[in-house]
């Protein structure tokens, strides 16, 4: 395991020095001027970022599931994507996506493994409150597009949560051209989703995002 402080070199994420993602110059998120904000900046996840990021992700629990900063060191090896964003207090948002063939126990990614194979599957995305709003989401998302299309993933497929509701997560989603191929009981019964997928065509061509609509 890295030590902390030092840059994650989990698989395919650079490291700090290359200021790299996956080959491709990180940039900033496209949304509305925030005086006093820095400009949010999309960038590969450090190990120094783990515990941070275990937090805000288990904040927004139930809309993901809770990891703990040991789950999510345990969890970043299985994954292709490891995005944050950070505005200048360190990161505030996180993107997880996975490639075909990962060790990873999830009922919904087995189901997309089984249903539309050779996807690139978006594990979680979660942005603080102080920055949705401004374009963030669809910033994670333009990278992820990137990097499907240029590695040859035909879809991006992602579920959203219908129980427990999270109606603004499955707006924001449709809103990027994501469309329900399925739905399922999780956990038990305890929690049903929508099961989403999008052309990684359609995706990359949305570019800046709309102002109207950004997540």
């Amino acid at each position: 395991m890295p030590t902390t402080g030092r840059p994650r070199t989990v698989d395919r994420v650079p490291d700090r020095a290359s200021d790299r993602v996956h080959g491709r110059a990180h940039g900033r998120v496209h949304g509305r001027a925030d005086s006093g904000v820095p400009p949010p900046v999309v960038r590969p996840l450090w190990d120094d970022d783990v515990p941070t990021l275990a937090r805000l992700n288990d904040a927004a629990v139930p809309a993901v599931n809770a990891l703990g900063t040991a789950g999510l060191r345990d969890h970043l090896p299985r994954c292709r994507l490891a995005l944050v964003v950070d505005a200048g207090r360190g990161p505030e948002a996180l993107l997880l996506a996975l490639g075909p063939g990962a060790d990873y126990a999830s009922e919904n990614y087995s189901w997309f493994s089984r249903e539309r194979p050779g996807s690139l599957y978006v594990d979680r995305v979660v942005v603080a409150q102080r920055l949705r709003r401004l374009g963030v989401g669809r910033s994670l998302y333009a990278q992820v597009a990137a990097h499907a299309a240029e590695h040859g993933f035909e879809e991006v497929t992602c579920e959203v949560n219908l129980e427990p509701p999270n109606p603004d997560s499955l707006a924001f989603h449709r809103s990027l051209g994501f469309r329900t191929v399925g739905r399922q009981e999780t956990k038990g019964g305890t929690v049903r989703v929508a099961l989403m997928a999008v052309p990684t065509e359609h995706l990359a061509r949305l570019g800046r995002p709309d102002r109207r609509r950004q997540g």
